[in-house]
Order: structure tokens, then C-alpha cells, then sequence
């Protein structure tokens, strides 16, 4: 992909997708269409300093689409409505199913290829394994609105005759870094972390409410965001076979050990207070995560991952402690 690539990222104002902008520049791109709502004022921050040609709202960018079907060289569609507590379904269905199914006629029609972002919610309560194969999708329960959405697409996509003539569809799996300052509730535990360990020393964690696991000791795959960035841009550029890949670290760690990082991090010593979960995600709740990382292995991927301590001593350190943006 020249340094010309008229680039599309999408969700361009979140954590994810400003970070690619970010990351898209660092590699001498900077002719890219920032598509989002930009109406939140506690985003703005995300694209400071960042280079790029125009934004454009969501809306209207699927009516640019339409009328006006502008060339674009490749499409980074990472924007998604990412709430797991948001129980409205048709606002998944139309934020997460319909547009993504829009950007990929586009892209089919248009020969664009596309990179898009599933999650690992679409495993549920991983009772079937976190393997990205194409017959799973089909036989997946997600526990949330958001993952029954991503799921959806997933099948939709799979099920299409026209395609982009690339695409992957990634399922990120816990993703951490610098830019999720808004996300509020829905942040990383290492950014709730941090802001408890300043506020009174103390990071409260859930209680396990299931015997088989003990307080503190849930399983997620944790993924710095700059691995995630590394691997989208390695597909833009290598393209390797169309099809849904996870995207984890495919190493499990526990709670325990993410909040004894974010302490190290700050240099102190460690004071975890186990709390009830609250009653509305208590049977929503996934108690491990773990992506089989080997189809991009076998794609050709060789980059090592950061392990759970060096990717959050980088963000603690480098970012959350300084206050910097990515």
C-alpha cells in the first residue's frame, strides 16, 4: 500500500480507531477519512495532533457512499457501538449489522478491501472454546446484545457470494491502552485501576459467584492495543486469506495479576478490596477468555506480543501517568 493510500478508518474518534489514525501516521500515511459522530467533546483529545484529509460524519458518509462512490484503497471499519450494558438490541442492530453490512457492499462493488472489528463477545461464555474457525459462528450464544450483534455480521459475512477482495473480520479480545480516557464504565480495568490506586490507594475487583474460580482469579486474554494495530496494519499490507481471525494475545492472565501490574506500574504496593458483582451482569459475565491464536500465526504473523506486565507498564508509565495521548 503506497503512502498515498486513501485510507477510511471508522470509529476514527474512539480508543481503537484513534489509535490506528495515530499509528496509520507514524507509518507516513496521511491521507485518511476519519469517519465517526464527533460529538463528543470528551474525544476530541483522541485525534489531537494526528494528520489527516477530512472528517466526516457516520450518516452521511454512507450517503457520500451512495451518491457520490467515492475511490478509497483500503477501509479500516472499526466504529461499532461497543456498550455491553446497552440492552436496546435495535441499536446494535443498526450501528453494528446494517452499517457494516453497507460498508461491505460498498467495498464488494467497489473492490476495496476492508479490515472490520468483531469481538470476543461473540464466544459467550467460551462453553464451545475461542477457536476462528468458520462453522463456529453458527453455533455461537453471545451474552449480550453487543455480541449477538458481532456475531450476526460475522454469519452475514461469511454467508456473502460478493466480497471485498480482501476482508478480515477481527475478534478483539480485552483491549488496553492509551485513548480510552472516555470510555467511563466501560474502560479497561487497568484505567479504573489506575484512577482507584490515585484516588485511595485501594483497587476493588469483583468476587467470583462461581466455586470453580476464586476472587480475582477470572481469565482474560488482555491485548495491548499497539499489538492490535500492528496486526491490522500487517494485514492491510499482506492481505493474507479473507476470513474472521482472533485477535488476543492467546495467553489467559487474572485479574489478580492485571491490577498487581498496573501497581508496579506506579511503583507501590499492591491493596485489592473483592466486591460483589452487580446483580445486572452476574449471569452476563465471562469468567475466561482465551484466543487460539493460530490462524494468523499460520496467515505468516510473526511479531511477538507484549506479555500482560510490559504492555501495562508502557501504558501506566508512558501514558496514563503522564496523561498523554496516543
Amino acid at each position: 500500500m503506497t503512502k498515498d493510500a486513501n485510507i477510511v478508518v471508522t470509529g476514527a474518534a474512539g480508543f481503537i480507531g484513534s489509535c490506528m489514525v495515530g499509528f496509520l501516521n507514524k507509518q507516513g500515511y496521511t491521507n485518511l477519512v476519519l469517519v465517526d459522530e464527533f460529538v463528543r467533546e470528551d474525544k476530541y483529545p483522541n485525534l489531537e495532533n494526528k494528520q489527516f484529509s477530512r472528517k466526516v460524519d457516520r450518516d452521511e458518509f454512507l450517503e457520500q457512499l451512495k451518491l457520490d462512490q467515492p475511490r478509497f484503497d483500503f477501509i479500516f471499519h472499526i466504529g461499532a457501538r461497543t456498550d455491553t450494558t446497552e440492552f436496546d438490541y435495535a441499536i446494535h442492530q443498526r450501528l453494528n449489522v446494517e452499517y457494516s453490512q453497507q460498508l461491505w457492499q460498498y467495498c464488494a462493488a467497489h473492490h476495496v478491501p476492508m479490515v472490520y472489528a468483531s469481538s470476543a463477545a461473540t464466544y459467550g461464555a467460551g462453553e464451545l472454546g475461542y477457536d476462528d474457525n468458520h462453522e463456529l459462528p453458527y453455533q455461537l450464544k453471545p451474552l449480550n446484545p453487543y455480541g449477538i450483534s458481532k456475531n450476526e455480521f460475522d454469519k452475514w459475512a461469511l454467508q456473502q457470494t460478493s466480497a471485498p477482495p480482501f476482508w478480515a473480520g477481527l475478534k478483539f479480545f480485552n483491549v488496553y491502552g492509551p485513548n480510552e480516557y472516555h470510555k467511563a464504565r466501560m474502560a479497561s480495568v487497568i484505567w479504573h485501576s489506575f484512577n482507584q490506586i490515585n484516588k485511595n490507594g485501594v483497587v476493588k475487583l469483583f468476587k467470583s459467584h462461581r466455586p470453580d474460580f476464586k476472587d480475582g482469579q477470572q481469565l482474560r486474554d488482555f491485548v495491548y492495543v499497539k499489538d492490535v494495530l500492528k496486526v491490522c496494519y500487517w494485514l492491510m499490507q499482506q492481505q493474507p486469506a479473507s476470513g474472521i481471525y482472533n485477535l488476543g494475545t492467546g495467553k489467559a492472565r487474572s485479574f489478580e495479576d492485571l491490577v498487581k501490574s498496573t501497581y508496579a506500574g506506579l511503583d507501590k504496593t499492591p491493596q485489592i478490596e473483592y466486591i460483589d458483582m452487580p446483580e445486572d451482569i452476574r449471569d452476563k459475565y465471562q469468567y475466561f477468555t482465551e484466543a487460539n491464536m493460530d490462524k494468523l500465526v499460520n496467515a505468516g504473523y510473526t511479531e511477538p506480543f507484549y506479555s500482560l506486565e510490559e504492555g501495562i507498564d508502557d501504558y501506566v508509565r508512558h501514558y496514563l501517568a503522564k496523561g498523554k495521548f496516543y
